[in-house]
């Protein structure tokens, strides 16, 4: 079973790490490598609290009810409604307005009659 620390390498063997360690040591230099490592271990574990927190955040999050109530307040109970008196209907006894014509009726329009296409002849 593999340790969670080289979980990140995959299938990386020993001898590929002890490659890497030793281009790393090449480019930086022996004076260089704990630096390197201090600011690593550093933003790792800042990395960490950060996450952390955040995960705090969100279970106190869900375990915590709202001290407010979003919920409306109930509407006032309503009166019935009473049916309106019936009312009967009365035509009124003469126009209130003349008829916009006048009281002519249009003129007839005297059209001829065009024989059909399949009724003329050639």
């Amino acid at each position: 079973m593999q340790t969670p620390i080289l979980l990140f390498l995959g299938d990386l063997g020993g001898g590929e790490i002890m490659l890497i360690m030793v281009v790393i040591l090449i480019f930086f230099g022996a004076n260089k490598i704990p630096e390197l490592a201090k600011g690593l271990g550093k933003g790792i574990r800042e990395f960490k609290d950060a996450s952390r927190e955040i995960r705090s955040e969100f279970e106190n999050a869900s375990t915590t009810q709202p001290t407010t109530s979003y919920q409306t307040p109930p509407a006032p109970p309503v009166a019935p409604v009473q049916p309106a008196p019936a009312e009967t209907y009365t035509a009124p006894a003469a126009p209130l307005a003349p008829p916009m014509d006048g009281g002519l009726t249009p003129p007839a329009v005297v059209t001829q009659e065009r024989p059909r296409l399949d009724q003329t002849t050639n």
